[in-house]
């Protein structure tokens, strides 16, 4: 409890992480303006020599100035990730992701239930982090009706939320947003270099089986037996009440319209001259358009959805929500215009290619198993995340250095992001800076008054170190098998 609590003091400290990208761009100021007084300098056998550029120069001040407004506008996650959000965002707030979440979690079978629990809380995620508020309740509610602990349904789903966050089976908002990442690191080396949003996609799928089986497991050999009988008297589950015709014929209608985009989307895949059919700029063209094809997925169950349930009644309606999913995204929008910033700036001053550069070299210099490489990386995004919540924040200050670093050891972009996946969830239900530790505690009093911020974090840790032990070494199996991580995922990369 004293670690514990150390790092949540220290953690509260940290600022904001947009205040944290300003910092970092103030350091790579100063840095670049040392380093190119000193004339530090790199070779590269690949991309050439690279000498540092100070951008306290009146060039550097003027390239900054004038590029202020083009870095925020083609920082790569912002247009595809806003977009994504357009047709989630309306699947939300129409009612169709919560009802799908509550209709799939009250109808399994009861000896099935944990299990369930585990993975409709991964599957949460395509919902961005609705599952947090919605998904909690409900299971405790129908643990106590089968007669379990409610503080075994919260544990059960807040691990499928959080500690498996990256998977999914789906493509969700995070893919994009880490492949824009990914991209601009590898292109550090690599101008031309395209990484996929479906590069990681496989791997997910089958992570999110095994955590699901990995999740059931740690719930009825560790937590469940360690929690106290369930308290006298029943609860009623009202989400499985709540409007059950509108939720009947809405996700009747919803399932419809998302079977006929789907043949709909899969004709123009497979049709000789449909749109999209055959190869695109990079990849497959349906890869291309993965953000796209996601928007009207979702957007069009969802609006099908509202119009029968009621929660959409017209077009005001519609522009209301978008308008309101924009609103929400403000505070991305707010650290994207600062973390393009900081990785321009880490560009032109080529700090960052002299570090991954030297840095690669180093370790090619090693010779450390390529396995070894990703365990240790895995633990030292495990260890970030203690101190840093925002899996993009993190990540935004990650990919530029590590993505060209091991891709001179012959690690592909794409399974340096895959590595970084599994280290960034693992830790989220023990870290106090996840954001909804304070709402997980808050349903667990519910049910435990004394219940404190060390319940949580003792509930939580089986199912931390149980995934990061299991998620690692099926990694490390992966990248052994040689198969590919996704779509346009390839495991090796030769410069």
């Amino acid at each position: 409890m004293n670690l514990l609590n150390r790092i949540e003091k220290l953690g509260n400290r940290l600022p904001d992480p947009a205040t944290l990208f300003v910092i970092g761009t103030v350091v790579v100021i100063l840095v670049s303006g040392w380093a190119a007084w000193q004339n530090w300098q790199v070779t590269s056998n690949i991309a050439g020599d690279f000498h540092a550029r100070s951008l306290l120069s009146s060039e550097g001040i003027w390239w900054l100035l004038s590029h202020l407004v083009e870095n925020f506008i083609s920082f790569p996650p912002l247009g595809i990730v806003l977009v994504g959000m357009l047709g989630i965002g309306l699947a939300e707030a129409s009612g169709l992701l919560p009802a799908m979440l509550r209709y799939f979690i009250v109808h399994v079978p009861e000896k099935l239930l944990t299990p369930a629990t585990v993975f409709i809380g991964i599957m949460s995620s395509i919902a961005l982090d609705a599952g947090y508020v919605v998904l909690p309740p409900i299971a405790a509610a129908l643990y106590r009706a089968a007669g379990r602990s409610p503080l075994v349904g919260i544990a059960a789903v807040f691990a499928g939320i959080s500690a498996g966050f990256s998977a999914n089976i789906s493509i969700t908002a995070l893919d994009p947003l880490l492949a824009g990442l990914t991209q601009a690191g590898a292109q550090v080396l690599l101008p031309g270099y395209h990484v996929a949003v479906t590069a990681n996609w496989w791997f997910m799928i089958v992570s999110t089986l095994l955590l699901t089986l990995a999740g059931w497991l740690v719930t009825d050999w560790f937590v469940e037996p360690r929690q106290q009988k369930m308290e006298s008297g029943t609860q009623k589950n009202v989400a499985a009440e709540t409007d059950a015709d509108a939720l009947h014929h809405g996700l009747r209608n919803a399932m419809l319209a998302l079977i006929a985009m789907f043949i709909l989307v899969l004709l123009a895949v497979l049709i000789p001259g449909a749109p999209l059919h055959g190869q695109g700029n990079h990849f497959q063209r349906w890869v291309e358009a993965t953000i796209p094809l996601l928007f009207l997925l979702l957007f069009f169950p969802g609006l099908v959805y509202g119009l029968t349930a009621g929660s959409v009644k017209n077009d005001r309606d519609v522009a209301k929500i978008l308008g309101e999913t924009m609103s929400r995204m403000g505070s991305y929008i707010v650290l994207a215009f600062f973390a393009a910033q900081f990785i321009e700036c880490f560009k032109f001053s080529r700090l960052g290619e002299m570090m991954a550069i030297g840095g690669g070299q180093w370790l090619a210099s090693l010779h450390i198993p390529t396995v070894m490489l990703l365990l240790c990386f895995i633990i030292l995004v495990m260890s970030a995340n203690l101190l840093i919540g925002s899996a993009s924040a993190k990540y935004a200050f990650f990919a530029p250095v590590f993505v060209p670093m091991f891709m001179q050891v012959g690690i592909s972009p794409e399974l340096t992001q895959a590595t970084y996946r599994v280290g960034d969830s693992v830790t989220n239900t023990i870290t106090p800076l996840n954001p909804y530790m304070i709402i997980m505690l808050a349903y667990l009093q519910q049910y435990a008054k004394k219940a404190g911020i060390g319940t949580l974090v003792a509930m939580m840790l089986p199912y931390t170190v149980v995934f990061a032990i299991i998620w690692s070494l099926m990694l490390a199996i992966w990248y052994l098998s040689g198969f590919p991580l996704g779509p346009a995922g390839p495991l090796q990369i030769n410069l």
